[in-house]
Order: structure tokens, then C-alpha cells, then sequence
């Protein structure tokens, strides 16, 4: 059986609209040279970390932690071509992820890992569409404290992220 409403159906024309708006976010992103020079940056910081025998830790909430856990498999598997495996994970394990807002609480579940695991010379990579969730900014101050750099990615103004990355 198959269940539809048409009063919950976005018309056509609001998708195209979502879609063209989606493009001008695009296009304005990739017109703007300073995103260019931020991109080979955080590029630089990577290769450099993992070139050090260092490592690349990711976190991120919801669609965010499913960007990180894209990015880690990427580097530890095959992208685009036959290659050894590069030092990355995601913090997405469920059982620590459970374990630590239970006991700490949900703002603690990534900067606990990034404490324990986290080395000088490592890098954070911390997704947050808003740049405001408290366990992504707490993750950025766990590494910060254990020497560590952190590239961030986010949305609009960066939020309080911006400052911290």
C-alpha cells in the first residue's frame, strides 16, 4: 500500500527555487578567492600532520557526523585512486557516544575522546552547520589544550567556531 498526501508535497516550483538558491550559495562560494586560500590551508595542516606520522580526528552532529565519518573512511580507505591508508577516524561510536552523555553529559561525547586520544601535532576536523553546538566547541578547546590544530568546517558566519578554528 502506498501512502500519499498531497497537502504535504512541496509544489515543483518551491524545489527548483530550493535548488537555485542552493546554486547561488554555490556560486558565491567558489567566486570568493578567500575560500580558495582557506581550503589549501586546512590541506596543508592535513598533509603535514599526516606526513608527521600524525592523525586526523572528526566529529560532527546528525548530517555532520555523517560528513566526518565520510571524510575519516576516505582517508582510511580508497579515494580515487590505490593508495595506503591514511591515520583518521570519526568519533561516532555509539557506545562511548551513549556512555559519555549519560555519565557527562551531550556536551562532553566528543571532547572526552579528543582528550584521551588527541596528540600534539594531530588535527581536529569539527563539522557544525550553525558553529555553536557546545560539543563541537568543547572538542575544539579539548584539542586546542592537547596541542593540537583544528580546521573547521561550517555554515553561514561560522558562529562561535569561527573564531576558535
Amino acid at each position: 500500500m502506498m501512502i500519499t498526501e498531497k497537502k504535504n508535497r512541496m509544489p515543483i516550483n518551491q524545489v527548483k527555487e530550493n535548488f537555485r538558491k542552493a546554486r547561488e550559495v554555490l556560486d558565491g562560494f567558489i567566486s570568493n578567492p578567500q575560500n580558495w586560500e582557506t581550503i589549501g590551508n586546512a590541506g596543508r595542516l592535513m598533509s603535514e600532520a599526516v606526513a608527521n606520522g600524525n592523525k586526523i580526528i572528526s566529529c560532527g552532529n546528525g548530517g555532520s557526523l555523517c560528513d566526518a565519518m565520510h571524510f575519516a573512511e576516505e582517508l582510511t580507505g580508497r579515494f580515487q585512486r590505490d593508495r595506503i591508508p591514511l591515520p583518521a577516524f570519526a568519533i561516532s561510536d555509539p557506545s562511548h557516544i551513549t556512555c559519555v552523555a549519560n555519565d557527562f553529559g551531550f556536551e562532553f561525547i566528543f571532547s572526552r575522546v579528543v582528550s584521551a586520544l588527541g596528540k600534539p601535532g594531530d588535527i581536529l576536523l569539527a563539522i557544525s552547520t550553525s558553529g555553536n553546538s557546545k560539543n563541537i566547541i568543547n572538542a575544539i578547546e579539548s584539542a586546542r589544550e592537547n596541542g593540537m590544530k583544528v580546521v573547521g568546517l561550517t555554515g553561514n558566519s561560522g558562529g562561535e567556531m569561527a573564531s576558535l578554528c
